[in-house]
Parts: C-alpha cells; structure tokens; sequence
C-alpha cells in the first residue's frame, strides 16, 4: 500500500487550527478532509487511511464504521479518533477526554462535588459530562434549547450551578458576539470552561475575567486532544513539554498584539518598533479609516461629525479584527468609548494601555484634543482603556524599549486565563 492518509474528517473546516498543531506535533501530511454526508460510507472504506481526527457533525456518525471501540468512545458515544491498523480493522477513540480534563486542570477549575452546568447536548457535551462524572461532580446538568433544562428557566432551576462548561458553538467565529448565557444569572460560579478556541477569547470569558473568574477558552484541549491523537496514530509518546510548547506558539502567531491610550501617546511610533522587533505586520487603525473614507480624519468630523467618525471607527475595528491574526494593531484614542469596540479588540489577542504624561501628549491634527481639556478627558477615559487592557505600559522611555518591554510580556503569555 502507498502512503497513509492523516488528517481532521468533517463537514466544513475552514475554521480549523489542526492542520498546523498536527504538523508540529510531526505528521507533515496532516491535511483537512471535507466529505458531504452521502459520501462518507466509501471515505470511510479507504484501505489507506492511517489516522483521521473527526468533528461535527461526524463524532457519532462514524461509530457504525469502527470495528473496534475503546472504553471512552464507547462510555461517551463519540469518536473524535480514528485509525486503520495494520490488521485492515477501524478503531475508534476518544482523545477529547484527556483533552478536557487537562484543559480544566490548566485553568485550576476542579469538578469534585461542585455542580456542573453544561450547555449543549451534543457530542462534545457528552465528553464534557462524562469527564465531569469522572472527576467526581455533585451533579451534572445539560441544558439545551427545547429539554426539561433550559435557557428559559436556567436560574430557576440551576442558579446554584458552580462551574460551567460551554459545549455549543455560540460565539465560535463568525458570530463572534453571541454569548449563551448571561453568567449574572449564575451568582455562585466558582469557573467557566468554553471549548470554543476561534475567537481566542469569547464574549462568555471576556465577562469570566471581568468577574474574576478562573477559566479557559478551548485551545488547550485542541492541542491535547491532537497529542494523544498522534500518540494513536503513531505508537509514540508526546511529552507535554512540547503540548505546552506548542500551545504558546499557536496563541503567539494567532493573537494580535493591540495598543490603546491616549491621542499622542505613542501607539503608532511604539508599533512601528514593534514591528521591528517581531516581523510582523502593523495596522494603524485611523490611517485604515482615512483610506476608507478617502479624506483625513479632522475633516470627517468637521463635515459628519463625531458620531459619524465613530460609527466608522466602530465598523472599520470590527472589519479588521475579523479577519486578521498576529497583527499589530495601533487604534485611535476614542477607540475604546464603545463597549463593542473594547470587546472585539479583546476577543482578539492582548491589549496593552500606553500611558505618557499628559504634557506629553501633542494635539496637532487631533480634532478632540486641540483646545480639549486633557485632564478631563484622561480622567473619563481611563476606565474604558484600563477595561480593554490586560495590561497598562509606562511610555516613558524611547519606543523601541518600550516596544522591547511589550514584546517580552506578548512572548511570555500562552493564553492562559486564570485572573
């Protein structure tokens, strides 16, 4: 027989991270296979297949086709692994456990005795129960759109709930804005797990975090799940050092690097250095809505306006954080004035808040600040920039070290989400 064939079996893949996780983890030929329904009996019958990751909508589906099963596929229901023998016969597995669990363990959210809250009653709400049991839960209940458990009368009936656990694809990009549930329903929430990975972080723990919570977006179970796939695949054991490794690198080349602060304050010149030191591409956010606009940016607000400036900063932000990865991004100093602007930076990466002296701040060619009290508006706005940043930087040096000092922090940080 020639070569084997590796790769993520499913429907639609265009939002899969798998294909660079497998090849660092060493199977170069690791690709994505999309098969419609009605084809995927003769996919499945390939004598050549040597492992294959599934997802939706195919995690149950591809049971009937495995002549073999082990204890956690067939305990949950679900295969999200597959590989052909040397014996010709299917084996089917499940690595979203290991994947789970380690996840939960990462983010320090324990299971024993609390109660459990899962949203979704598909495949992965199956692993997500079944981990949960494992681990010792109090109770574990399922809520969906139509059951006897649902988001109708969730806090009536599970407003005691301590830890919850997001099996759905709300807020899974493209819909980035959706949210589940309102976690101020759940007062005696102790941790919140989102198996959602694309955006890095969901509007469910953006308000985690705002509240305090441990917690964690799906990234890391991705990585170990894809492990002990490969551990399947190849008889080979995979050190969690390189898990871990992996993990960083895969946030660092996703994640956007976003600058907020004051007009003035240096984001453009620190992002231009920045650039410098990590290669990577930089977006100035007004010089992006001067382009759009076709005119400069005191001459919007002098013919349309304030509110018609942001409305324009708000759709521009929007447009580019949807479809940009490991940029640079420089925004205007009213960026942060709307919650959905604070939001969308936030989903995206790491923001940093540049501080500078207010006599520091030059104001030519700056609508707001020319004759504007600066204490005034420093003083309104600080809130909002300490709310969109994960951290605030001293701009009280030369950019480039500035830039250095960001650019370690960035590096040092792999996405983990305990406050």
């Amino acid at each position: 027989m020639g070569e084997k064939v590796y790769g993520l079996l499913g429907r639609k893949l265009g939002h899969s991270w798998s294909v660079p996780i497998h090849r660092a983890l060493g199977c170069p030929d690791y690709r994505l296979w999309e098969v419609e329904p009605e084809d995927l009996p003769a996919f499945l019958s390939r004598e050549d297949i040597g492992g294959l990751n599934v997802t939706i909508p195919y995690k149950r589906e591809v049971i009937p086709f495995c002549q073999e099963l082990d204890r956690g596929a067939q305990a949950i229901g679900s295969v999200n692994t597959l590989v052909r023998g040397a014996d010709g016969r299917l084996r089917g597995y499940n690595t979203d456990l290991v994947g789970f669990l380690t996840m939960a363990r990462r983010a320090g959210i324990p299971f024993a005795g609390r109660k459990v809250l899962v949203l979704g009653s598909g495949g992965a709400s199956l692993t997500v129960q079944a981990a949960a049991r494992m681990e010792g839960a109090g109770e574990v209940a399922v809520i969906s759109r139509t059951g006897p458990d649902n988001y109708e009368n969730l806090r009536e009936r599970h407003g005691g709930a301590q830890i919850l656990v997001n099996a759905t694809p709300a807020g899974m990009w493209p819909q980035v804005e959706e949210q589940p549930v309102d976690l101020a329903l759940l007062p005696r929430l102790e941790g919140v797990l989102d198996l959602i990975y694309n955006p890095l972080r969901t509007n469910l723990l953006l308000q985690a975090q705002a509240l305090g919570l441990p917690c964690s977006g799906g990234l890391p179970m991705l990585v170990e799940q894809a492990a002990a796939a490969e551990e399947r695949f190849f008889g080979r054991a995979i050190p969690r050092e390189k898990t871990e490794e992996i993990l960083s690198g895969l946030w660092q080349d996703r994640a956007n690097l976003v600058l907020v602060g004051m007009p003035g304050c240096g984001k453009t010149t620190v992002g231009r250095a920045l650039a410098q030191i990590s290669g990577r591409a930089l977006l100035d956010l007004d010089a992006e809505i001067v382009r759009r606009a076709g005119k400069p940016i005191p001459e919007i607000f002098q013919t349309e306006g304030e509110a018609a400036f942001r409305a324009l900063e708000s759709r521009t932000l929007a447009e580019v954080f949807s479809d940009r990865n490991g940029w640079i991004i420089a925004t205007g100093g009213g960026a942060v004035l709307r919650e959905e602007n604070r939001a969308a930076m936030r989903r995206s990466g790491r923001v940093y808040f540049l501080r500078r002296g207010l006599d520091q701040l030059p104001t030519d060619g700056r609508p707001l600040s020319q004759g504007a009290d600066l204490g005034e508006m420093y003083r309104t706005r600080l809130p909002l920039y300490e709310a969109a940043a994960d951290m605030a930087i001293e701009n009280d040096t030369t950019a480039e070290e500035t830039a250095a000092r960001i650019w370690r922090d960035f590096c040092a940080y792999s996405g983990d989400q305990r406050p």
